[in-house]
């Protein structure tokens, strides 16, 4: 009997371990691996393949709170539209592009932290300028130092370029001394020479960028405080009106809060000049100067006005807009020929690109920033580099024949930083609408300048 049973538990035990044996050789029966539920659940140490896509790191410090918070805003959208088409291009050297925005608050100090940050702490591969000569003039000294090439947006003022820094490029037609020069140069080229002014009035408010503006007209001597404490004097001499062999027989210059408009205007007509330069801080000032000098019968043969591209500009002051001249960056019209991801890219398929993307029209202030995002992608790329030191020599080697291309325009520099050559696109009102009246070749549909005034 014991025989038997311990047969029978010998037989047992041999059926379960084949069994056991057959489980472990089969190879479909293996478990599936599960995916990882969180970052902190991948591998610790990244494999080759991934080293190869680490992204291209931008920082940009930008005031989406504070003084500047609309406009740093708006330069953010400009950026972003800009990385956002070159990833779905392929990326820049088969590497993403990564954008990192930080808010300053419009403040310098923090500004300056996070400049800080991104080149010593987060090590970014590039930088992207921030908005305003307050904040950039600080900044442009950490980069400098550290040799980061600092492409500017909007920094207007000419000492930010006047410190002899080597690694300065500015995507705007030039500093606000310089803006002048444009006005100066369509009356030249546009108006035949017996018919160009004789006699200029300028009136102007006590603010920076109209200050900047007069000085360069009229060629001022301009005093810089770097940040080191030192200075520096620039001679603006002879100025720009000289260009044109006209006297100036009014000049005025009206405080902040200014309200008698109507005098103003008296007294400009009264000097019956044939040309008014009026360099303005608000579109509302402009619609109350020109009011004013309607209600006074002062009717000059040209006016330029440093604001008063608004639509409320011109919806304000209907027909008594016509003939009046103002200076821009871009326009939505300009449609110019810009270059992103090795394939032409135009202001217009910019306009396409912003309105699929953000669902409304873009302005200036977002084309600014996404010109000069096209014009460091194509240094970039032209170089395979994103050594701060390869990629400025490339862009301080442009030419007219051979420039960056952006939705801008083309650009080249100077030694400062500086562009080359560059007009401000100049507008004028004429039957409602703004139209583009110069530079007259850069793109189709320029119309022809009014002058004398209607």
């Amino acid at each position: 009997m014991k025989r038997s049973i311990w047969a029978v538990l010998s037989l047992l035990l041999a059926i379960s371990m084949m069994l056991t044996a057959c489980g472990q050789a089969t190879p479909t029966e293996a478990p599936q691996a599960q995916e990882p539920t969180t970052a902190a659940d991948a591998p610790a140490v990244p494999t080759e393949a991934a080293a190869e896509v680490t992204p291209i790191k931008i920082g940009t410090s930008l005031p989406l709170t504070g003084e500047f918070s609309i406009t740093g805003t708006l330069h953010r959208n400009g950026y972003q539209l800009c990385v956002d088409l070159i990833n779905d291009g392929g990326g820049l050297l088969d590497r993403p592009v990564e954008l990192i925005v930080s808010d300053n608050q419009s403040d310098v100090d923090t500004t300056l932290a996070q400049f800080e940050r991104f080149i010593n702490v987060e090590k970014v591969d590039l930088i992207f300028g921030t908005f305003s000569s307050k904040l950039t003039f600080p900044a442009t000294s950490i980069t400098e130092k550290a040799g980061y090439l600092h492409p500017i947006p909007s920094a207007a003022a000419l000492r930010v370029y006047e410190r002899g820094f080597e690694y300065l490029v500015y995507f705007q037609p030039n500093a606000a001394e310089y803006i002048g020069a444009s006005p100066v140069m369509m009356i030249k080229d546009l108006v035949p020479a017996d018919q160009q002014p004789k006699t200029i009035a300028l009136a102007w408010a006590d603010d920076f960028y109209a200050n900047a503006l007069i000085a360069g007209l009229v060629g001022d001597d301009v005093t810089f405080q770097n940040d080191d404490g030192s200075e520096k004097t620039v001679s603006l001499a002879p100025g720009e009106l000289s260009k044109l062999g006209a006297e100036i027989v009014f000049k005025q210059q009206w405080p902040e809060g200014f309200t008698d408009w109507t005098t103003l205007a008296a007294s400009i007509k009264a000097a019956n000049a044939d040309y008014l330069f009026a360099p303005v801080t608000s579109a509302d000032e402009a619609i109350q100067l020109i009011r004013a000098l309607k209600t006074v019968g002062y009717q000059p043969k040209g006016i330029f006005m440093s604001q008063g591209a608004q639509k409320e500009f011109g919806e304000t002051l209907g027909a008594d807009a016509n003939g009046v001249v103002i200076q821009a960056s871009w326009h939505p019209l300009a449609n110019f020929s810009g270059v992103l991801n090795g394939q032409e890219f135009t202001n217009q398929m910019f306009l396409d690109a912003y309105k699929e993307q953000y669902g409304t029209n873009p302005g200036e202030d977002e084309a600014i920033p996404f010109a000069l995002c096209q014009g460091i992608e194509q240094a970039v790329r032209a170089t395979g580099s994103t050594d701060n030191k390869v990629i400025h020599e490339w862009l301080t080697a442009r030419t007219a024949d051979n420039p960056v291309k952006t939705i801008l325009g083309d650009f080249y520099w100077d030694e400062r930083g500086l562009p080359i050559n560059k007009s401000f696109i100049m507008t004028q009102w004429q039957d409602g609408k703004l139209e583009f009246v110069y530079p007259t070749g850069a793109f189709p549909g320029v119309k022809p300048l009014i002058y004398p005034m209607q």
